[in-house]
């Protein structure tokens, strides 16, 4: 994901002291929250890969450790001297300018390194990176990519999560992850509504400059919106059991082709991490098992069970460019999410409640660039344009998206069939 992050006025001038200190301190404490996110795990949890998209947590540590060797240390200090350069193969996510990788299905196989040569070696990036910010060099392009490598470990810290999710969520004892008495329950909800607007011409996107932005998040562009509607919040388990009790994981005639040859193959019957006891639904969450909660939102579903879902309801599931002209003008800001949580509780009376801080919501859109889209050259520009194909976009952020992560003009996306992500579904009508 490539990254300009200062505007152009900055751009001509030296990123003073000031500035590199308190990047200083942001590295430092988003590196302390990635590591305090692994505190309440057993030594054996560090290791499982549960299915093939959902990497092990020692893996994770290693990885964004590894993001800030290659893309900063090695370019940048001549000094540097590799902690391990067999770790350069065993760690490389995609990055093929990088050279050859160690194949993603089979990261769960590795015992070694061990757990403690894992932390021994993010120890050892800190204090080289640490000790860097003081040393001369290309003052900006470094806080340029130390300040994308963060963003990057953004990310890994919500992949952390949700693919811990996926290894205990499989795991016949249904281990706790959060020790909380304090479980997350939603108060009935309001009922749900929807939103008009008149469409037109509306904007998307961000230019370069300014505050911090993926490459998949440019060019700001224009577009034209026909009169549509948005629903107030997202849809409730009690809306998705509704379906569930409709015979929806049955009709045909509600899915898309590949989604009903994916829900054949899976045997879905419900969003992940439910199953069926007696005449009670269980909703495996981080905090152990519980009672499906009726009035939370759902998660844990596919774009296909969303789709199914919306045309069962009648309607369909937004665009991306419907959902950020509303989010710009109705939404509450992305930063009232101000903590991560382990299962999404979180409803708020705006107009449009619940954009920021739930569940990613299914977007009707293709993953594609946007035009006159350009990513960065080099091993950097395979963040995200090599990605744009056979994917759909997700947009708000999730319970698990670390504070200061979000914002409006943001572009997830996963394949149709993914459902291990805090994913949700909001609903959207045309008017004709």
């Amino acid at each position: 994901m490539a990254v300009r992050l200062m505007k152009e006025s900055v751009l001509r001038s030296h990123p003073n002291d000031d500035e590199c200190q308190d990047l200083k301190a942001r590295y430092q404490r988003i590196r302390s929250e990635t590591e305090a996110l692994c505190a309440p795990l057993e030594v054996e949890d560090y290791g499982v890969q549960p299915i093939v998209e959902a990497s092990p947590p020692k893996w994770h540590l290693a990885h964004t450790n590894w993001f800030f060797e290659t893309f900063l240390l090695k370019p940048f200090v001549p000094t540097y001297q590799s902690f391990d350069r067999r770790f350069e193969y065993l760690f490389n996510s995609y990055y093929e300018g990088v050279g050859d990788r160690y194949p993603r299905a089979a990261r769960g196989l590795m015992s070694r390194p061990t757990v403690d040569e894992v932390y021994r070696y993010r120890s050892f990036i800190d204090e080289t990176m640490i000790a860097s910010f003081t040393q001369p060099m290309n003052r900006y392009e470094w806080i340029e990519r130390t300040i994308l490598g963060l963003q990057h470990e953004q990310q890994h810290q919500e992949l952390i999560i949700t693919d811990l999710k996926a290894n205990f969520g499989r795991n016949p004892l249904h281990p706790t992850y959060s020790e909380s008495t304090d479980l997350p329950s939603q108060s009935e909800s309001e009922e749900l509504g929807f939103l008009s607007f008149t469409g037109g011409k509306t904007e998307y996107g961000v230019d370069w400059g300014g505050e911090f932005c993926f490459d998949n998040e440019t060019p700001r562009g224009t577009t034209w919106l026909a009169p549509h509607m948005l629903a107030t919040r997202l849809v409730t388990n009690a809306e998705y059991l509704e379906f569930i009790e409709d015979d929806g994981y049955r009709r045909p005639e509600l899915w898309l082709s590949d989604g009903w040859s994916a829900r054949q193959q899976g045997e879905w019957i419900a969003p992940e991490y439910w199953r069926r006891e007696d005449a009670n639904w269980i909703e495996y969450t981080l905090y152990g098992d519980r009672n499906v909660d009726p009035f939370s939102p759902v998660t844990h579903v596919s774009y296909y069970e969303a789709d199914a879902y919306a045309r069962w309801r009648g309607c369909r599931l937004p665009t991306e460019f419907e959902w950020e002209a509303a989010a710009r003008d109705y939404a509450l800001s992305p930063e009232t999410s101000t903590r991560m949580t382990w299962h999404p509780n979180k409803h708020d009376t705006n107009d449009l409640s619940q954009m920021f801080g739930v569940c990613w919501q299914w977007m009707r859109t293709p993953y594609m660039p946007y035009p006159g889209f350009k990513p960065l050259p080099g091993t950097l520009g395979e963040y995200n344009g090599k990605f744009m194909s056979n994917q759909m976009v997700l947009r708000g952020s999730s319970c698990a998206t670390p504070p200061g992560h979000a914002r409006i003009s943001y572009r997830n996306f996963f394949y149709p069939q993914d459902r291990w992500q805090f994913t949700g579904i909001r609903l959207a009508r045309d008017i004709d």
